[in-house]
């Protein structure tokens, strides 16, 4: 399978559509491959989310019990799904069936237009090398970090909706480089569009550096105050970090951004936000 393939499904029901006009309830996780799936379902059950976008979603690898995450999340929560392929994980399945790694994002909503973003700057730390067996805690890799992009109809219009998972195995540099490319394919769309940029973006990005590139692109970061508050789990040897945030563009106004810290079933916490179109 190319890994430009893109996954649609479809498991809405006309009822299940959210009766607030130009109101999106937003969702973002880093599910951590999907694999405390009841955990995860749980959750995202429980929020009565419009738009869910999420990342770290396997598809076919062992460690994962072989599920189709997106999918089987779409099918459980009676949502339409898009399923962006970030990696082929070498370790994780066989020659016929290989095992996928990527983003997902999910809606009650109609999804349209979705492609990918690869990036042009890439880290080579997953590539496969002849001396290194594929092995699974050796994580070898074919692929690339990328954006799953879609469009989500909303009463009065469309939003375009970029779910984003940026390098984690190297520094800021290729990181602000791969966010460069993102904003810079966000202006393709008209200043009157909304645009919700959501995901892992392994960095804080309330950094001068990457808070200047945000702000010139008109992107506002309503998790800015939460930015002394982790968004991931403590890890003895990084710490916790608050590394994963919703983005999004005018004509919208935020409401309720909140990191769910009390959730479990991922080594990353889930955000909430509420954006509402002015």
């Amino acid at each position: 399978m190319s890994l430009e393939h893109i996954e649609i499904g479809s498991f809405a029901v006309p009822e299940s559509r959210s009766a607030a006009p130009d109101v999106l309830r937003i969702v973002s996780w880093n599910i951590n491959r999907g694999s405390c799936f009841d955990l995860i379902l749980d959750f995202l059950g429980s929020t009565n989310a419009d738009l869910i976008l999420l990342q770290e979603c396997d598809s076919n690898a062992l460690r994962s019990g072989c599920r189709n995450v997106a999918r089987d999340l779409a099918q459980r929560l009676k949502m339409n799904y898009v399923f962006g392929i970030e990696f082929r994980e070498l370790s994780q399945g066989t020659r016929n069936a290989p095992a996928l790694h990527g983003q997902a994002t999910l809606s009650r909503r109609q999804l349209s237009n979705p492609r990918v973003l690869r990036f042009k700057h890439q880290s080579n730390f997953w590539k496969p090398r002849w001396f290194l067996p594929n092995l699974p805690r050796l994580q070898r890799r074919v692929g690339g970090r990328m954006a799953l992009i879609t469009e989500i109809s909303v009463d009065q219009g469309v939003w375009a909706v970029y779910n984003l998972h940026l390098e984690s195995r190297c520094g800021n540099d290729l990181r602000f480089r791969q966010m460069h490319e993102l904003l810079q394919d966000s202006r393709r769309y008209d200043s009157d569009m909304p645009v919700v940029i959501a995901g892992d973006f392994n960095c804080d990005v309330t950094q001068a550096t990457f808070s200047e590139i945000i702000q010139d692109a008109q992107i506002r970061n309503s998790f800015v105050g939460e930015a002394r508050q982790t968004t991931t789990r403590h890890r003895k040897i990084l710490g916790s970090r608050a590394i994963d945030y919703v983005l999004h563009r005018s004509p919208v106004r935020a409401e309720s951004a909140t990191v769910h810290a009390l959730s479990s079933g991922s080594d990353h916490f889930p955000l909430s936000l509420t954006l509402r179109r002015e």
